[in-house]
């Protein structure tokens, strides 16, 4: 009762002032400019009706204020604006949302299950390339503004619409199709994060946004050397980052759980351990980390990273290292064959047909989603290796494979057609018809043979 009442002054001291009414898609997420002002001394307050059921009670004054799929921030006008990511059925509803002792709001949220919003919620892209991702909208939204955001650390940022554009980005809308596309042409490290795309709908005096998410991941192109060999991974950065500490890391390199492979470099120092040296030119703005003598251990993702408050890892690569054991395999149609692999445990286990080891990063296939149930998998994780098995094998299997992810074995298989069997075949046939001419046609992959 007492925490009712609280509520409840909170709510007469703020005063209601005005009612919003706001329309978002299930899977999507609404983002709305409430037109009052954010007042940073004051304590923050968002509550879902009729139960009262406190989502947000912020005294802290931060800039940005999460709490699960909820966040309220400060937007450069500022303005106070509300962040619901990831709506289904169960958001719709009321909330009240305010500023003690300066303003309140009611605001009414609709979740409907309409087809909204497709795209791509992951976009993968090397540095220097173009950046594609798409967005699809529903009718009733042709007319309106179509719009791209991007999240900040503590904001979000308009990155393109009808009043903002920026050099390296462009929007075409396909309204036949209901569709927008966005491009970024000439990819930076800085690129990369959390892009918001969708519609602006004013209600003047507020306004807000149906969005739909893309996680743009900017990498380097793989590095593909052979056993035993050096590789170099260069890590460029903003010239703003040149007197701050950089490091190399490899694996999931969390702040909690990093594995920096030395100490950090810092400008045009050099640092070096065993087989690893890191150097930092910061007249070109790119630090590189070479490694000799590489082993499969070595194999992995590597990420550059940047010391700020906290590290900052911005950029990674994929180091391939192929096994200077190759696997050659000669099978007939018909036969089965076992294929087995070298696997580290962070690994997606792929089987990749490709001339070369480096489209498999990008373009190869792992084995969970092959369909063709001729393939096949067993996986032996504590021995390090998972073994492929292809049963009935065909002419148009033969060609180059490349086995495992990281550590990667090249692998050529032939499949020949069995010659003994059809000759016999054929002359059975021919043996048959005694006494007169016969045509005998035996055919063999697009090849037609006459025997008269």
């Amino acid at each position: 009762m007492k925490i009712l009442l609280i509520f409840f002054t909170f709510y007469l001291i703020s005063a209601a002032e005005k009612d919003i009414d706001v329309t978002g898609y299930s899977g999507g997420s609404v983002l709305v400019d409430s037109g009052e002002l954010w007042f940073s001394d004051s304590v923050k307050y968002m509550a879902k009706l009729p139960e009262w059921r406190t989502i947000i009670n912020d005294k802290k004054h931060n800039k940005w204020i999460n709490d699960g799929k909820f966040t309220l921030f400060q937007n450069k006008e500022g303005n106070l604006m509300i962040y619901i990511r990831d709506l289904n059925d169960r958001d719709a509803g009321e909330y009240w949302i305010g500023v003690l002792y300066k303003w309140g709001i009611d605001m009414t949220l609709h979740v409907e299950n309409d087809l909204y919003g497709k795209v791509t919620k992951g976009v993968m892209v090397n540095i220097g390339e173009t950046a594609n991702f798409s967005c699809e909208y529903t009718q009733n939204h042709i007319n309106d503004v179509k719009i791209i955001l991007k999240e900040g650390k503590d904001s979000i940022e308009t990155i393109y619409s009808r009043w903002k554009t920026k050099e390296r980005y462009s929007i075409s809308d396909d309204k036949q199709k209901n569709v927008f596309h966005m491009k970024i042409f000439a990819v930076t490290p800085d690129d990369g994060g959390v892009y918001l795309c969708g519609v602006w709908i004013n209600r003047h005096p507020y306004s807000y946004y149906i969005i739909t998410t893309v996680d743009l991941h900017v990498s380097m192109p793989p590095v593909v050397r052979r056993e035993g060999e050096s590789a170099e991974i260069f890590c460029p950065y903003d010239s703003i980052y040149k007197s701050k500490p950089k490091s190399l890391c490899k694996g999931k390199c969390s702040t909690r759980d990093r594995n920096p492979l030395s100490e950090t470099v810092r400008e045009e120092k050099e640092t070096k351990t065993d087989r690893l040296t890191l150097k930092d030119d910061v007249t070109a703005s790119v630090f590189t980390g070479s490694i000799t003598a590489l082993t499969a251990e070595d194999a992995g993702k590597y990420w550059c990273a940047v010391t700020l408050e906290t590290e900052l890892n911005y950029l990674h690569t994929h180091l391939m290292v192929i096994m200077n054991e190759e696997l050659n395999f000669t099978k007939y149609e018909g036969d089965d064959v076992s294929i087995q692999c070298k696997h580290q445990d962070e690994d997606q286990k792929s089987f990749c047909k490709a001339h070369e080891a480096s489209m498999c990063v990008k373009d190869g296939v792992s084995l969970e989603m092959i369909i063709d149930d001729r393939f096949s998998f067993s996986d032996e994780a504590s021995a390090g290796v998972f073994t492929v098995n292809i049963t009935d094998l065909r002419e148009e299997d033969s060609g180059i494979y490349w086995c495992g992810a990281h550590i990667t074995t090249k692998v050529t298989l032939t499949v020949k057609t069995d010659f003994t069997l059809l000759n016999i075949i054929c002359v059975s046939s021919a043996l048959v018809l005694i006494g007169g001419f016969s045509l005998i046609m035996c055919k063999l992959n697009l090849f037609l043979y006459y025997v008269i």
